[in-house]
């Protein structure tokens, strides 16, 4: 079932500016003024596909806190925790499906969208076949191992006629939010150096729950998982313009029995066409997580920890930032929820995790060849 836009317009700065905050958690607002219609009314039906940590312990927590949408079935290779997870939630064992039977989702009316949270491999298969039973997907970072992988998945979203989305959680984080509108209304001026790096210390080498060891199932190191925030966090920066070129170098080995596969961190640089730089780190060797962007006229700095699902703290030349705190998971899913029952553009489209593959594609590259690479469209 595909969800219908309500008729009424709803702007993208007002539907930032109308956030409200309660009890620390997001509820997404009632939209506009008494003559005008309220917030809709329905909550859409979230399907997990995936329940290991990240489902687990932040997403299906988050959604028992949410106003627009709401748990109403899983996807998983394992039934009788599926089934498990249908009592825990309150909802019918029939919205119990397994990869196998995705399909059958089409014919589910509980359902509204689909949100992928399988290892990164798996992103394009599951993708494709949640937008082939008719239903809106939501893709965890990074979107998936590869740009042609993304082409996929964008095509196939297209063709059914359903919205594809990315977890990038901070976009509706209010700190995170007030970077981006720094920039975008150059505040503090235009951002001309950026610092970045986030990471956390990796113990485990590749196993069955430790599949981010796995170069075929996480496409990468820590670069895919922890450095997407950094990039992100620059092209915001930046006002979403991604840069022309980069440098980039692997750092050592230090535990070869853990990284047999994958980097253990890697440096890179980022310049984008306006001479502005960015200079980051993506790292499995050390806890790290802060974000500084420096103008002429001033600077914006978040954290530390500036990615991690802390609030961070927003700083900037003129002062501390003080903004309410809310559940990163919360924020995001009822904000995409009311995206698409209000019919409003997603702040993290498809194309935007597309975006941050070719550059995460071109780090590689770089860090392969050790020479400067082009950012390919």
């Amino acid at each position: 079932m595909k969800t219908p836009p309500v008729s009424f317009p709803v702007s993208r700065r007002r539907f930032l500016g109308s956030l409200v905050i309660g009890s620390g958690v997001l509820l997404l607002p009632r939209l506009g003024r008494s003559a005008e219609p309220s917030a809709p009314a329905k909550k859409l039906g979230i399907a997990l596909a995936g329940l290991g940590n990240y489902s687990t312990n932040q997403l299906a927590p988050a959604l028992r806190q949410t106003s627009h949408c709401r748990l109403t079935g899983v996807i998983t290779g394992d039934p009788a925790k599926g089934k498990k997870w249908a009592r825990n939630y309150g909802f019918s064992e029939k919205n119990v499906f397994s990869y196998e039977t995705m399909a059958q989702i089409a014919d589910n009316p509980d359902i509204d969208v689909v949100y992928v949270v399988t290892p990164n491999g798996l992103h394009a298969e599951h993708t494709i076949a949640a937008a082939k039973s008719g239903k809106h997907v939501i893709c965890e970072k990074p979107m998936a191992n590869t740009v042609a992988e993304c082409d996929a998945m964008i095509a196939a979203c297209k063709a059914a006629g359903v919205r594809l989305m990315i977890g990038y959680r901070l976009h509706y984080e209010p700190h995170t939010v007030e970077l981006t509108r720094l920039a975008r209304d150059k505040d503090l001026g235009v951002f001309m150096r950026i610092d970045g790096a986030n990471g956390f210390r990796m113990r485990s080498p590749k196993s069955a729950s430790n599949w981010r060891a796995d170069k075929k199932l996480a496409g990468g190191g820590p670069l895919m998982d922890m450095g997407v925030y950094v990039i992100q966090a620059a092209c915001m920066a930046k006002v979403e313009a991604a840069p022309s070129t980069i440098t980039a170098r692997f750092g050592p080995v230090t535990r070869p029995e853990v990284f047999s596969e994958i980097e253990e961190s890697v440096k890179w640089e980022m310049q984008f066409s306006d001479g502005a730089k960015a200079t980051c780190l993506a790292s499995y060797a050390e806890n790290v997580s802060r974000f500084r962007a420096e103008s002429e006229n001033g600077w914006a700095q978040l954290g530390p920890p500036a990615f991690y699902y802390d609030t961070p703290v927003l700083t900037t030349s003129r002062g501390p930032v003080h903004l309410p705190r809310v559940n990163h998971q919360a924020a995001q899913l009822d904000g995409m929820a009311l995206e698409l029952l209000t019919g409003q553009p997603s702040l993290a489209p498809g194309e935007m995790g597309r975006r941050d593959l070719t550059i995460i594609e071109a780090i590689y590259s770089a860090a392969k060849s050790g020479q400067p690479t082009p950012v390919k469209a």
